[in-house]
């Protein structure tokens, strides 16, 4: 199971639409690798400290199923765990500070971006050479898949699909 904290998805940058309306911006990449590992087999799920509707309907329109809500990550992560009936080494979880301190030694593979803190780099699996928010589950899903032989079968799904039907299709099962 891929877990990631809100703003891999999402991204961290802000923008002001008219009369002055806050949108989170995202990255098509991260989109793109979402699609990617689901099509594998492999669950991706979002924990965000609170609510956040823009949040909530990007893991929708994803795909995602699992967007647990909670300000105490490690309580969670268990319940997760139990949820999901895998193990700590089938992980792979995306953080980038300090609040994810708790999880960090806990995973089979800890990611961070490269703008993470100095704390969370040094604990971490892997080290994007992406900035949050810019492509980090892209590059992530690109390893996974990789090491797993499954990249070029999941490359031959999407672009066969995509001459057919439409990204909204492949996402939506149709």
């Amino acid at each position: 199971m891929g877990l990631t904290e809100a703003t891999t998805l999402i991204g961290g940058n802000d923008a002001h639409g008219r009369g002055g309306v806050r949108h989170r911006v995202s990255c098509q990449k991260d989109r793109f690798a979402t699609i990617a590992l689901q099509m594998s087999g492999i669950e991706v799920a979002v924990m965000i400290a609170g609510h956040s509707p823009a949040i909530e309907h990007r893991a929708q329109d994803l795909g995602i199923k699992r967007c647990y809500k909670s300000p105490k990550k490690l309580e969670k992560y268990q319940e997760i765990l139990e949820e999901t009936r895998l193990d700590d080494e089938e992980v792979c979880y995306r953080g980038d500070d300090l609040l994810d301190g708790p999880l960090l030694k806990r995973m089979g593979f800890y990611v961070v971006p490269a703008d993470a803190s100095p704390e969370a780099k040094e604990v971490a699996h892997y080290i994007t050479a992406t900035p949050g928010g810019k492509g980090v589950v892209r590059e992530v899903a690109e390893r996974i898949l990789k090491s797993q032989g499954k990249w070029d079968t999941v490359l031959d799904k999407i672009l066969g699909t995509v001459q057919h039907y439409s990204w909204w299709g492949i996402i939506r099962g149709q």
